[in-house]
């Protein structure tokens, strides 16, 4: 019993280490979102559509443009731009914010683009990957 919580605890302690020491890396600095074909006749026809979240979380250095793709039939504002059929806009962040924009594609019109600064010590990093965990759960 004391080796295998032994083990566990070692575990724990290597992976802790690994989610503070190593670097947050991804292939691209672009965050896709896409709004497909037909977003707005479902809306129309009375569906509940949510197909963006209504926050965007984005990282500074890593993860710091929001890609848009509007493969809907229809035209679609996000913030001051108008994306026509088949267009998509890209968003570079260089400043930690919380960004508000008219959004056409949310029912409720809206969205929020949260945009953090780089985790740049081991505890930012530990915590950046925390938030990212229990955002996906929730």
């Amino acid at each position: 019993m004391a080796m295998a919580m032994a083990v566990v605890t070692v575990a724990a302690l290597a992976a802790l280490a690994w989610a503070a020491f190593t670097p947050v890396t991804f292939a691209s600095r672009e965050e896709t979102f896409e709004i497909p074909k037909g977003t707005w006749a479902r809306r129309m026809a009375g569906n509940k559509v949510e197909i963006l979240p209504s926050r965007v979380f984005l990282t500074l250095g890593i993860r710091d443009v929001l890609l848009l793709k509007n493969m809907d039939d229809v035209p679609q504002i996000f913030g001051p731009t108008l994306m026509m059929p088949g267009q998509s806009f890209r968003l570079p962040f260089e400043v930690a914010s919380s960004y508000q924009f008219a959004c056409t594609a949310h029912a409720s019109g809206q969205m929020t683009v949260v945009v953090v600064e780089q985790p740049d010590t081991p505890w930012r990093r530990l915590a950046w990957r925390t938030r990212k965990i229990l955002r996906t759960v929730a």
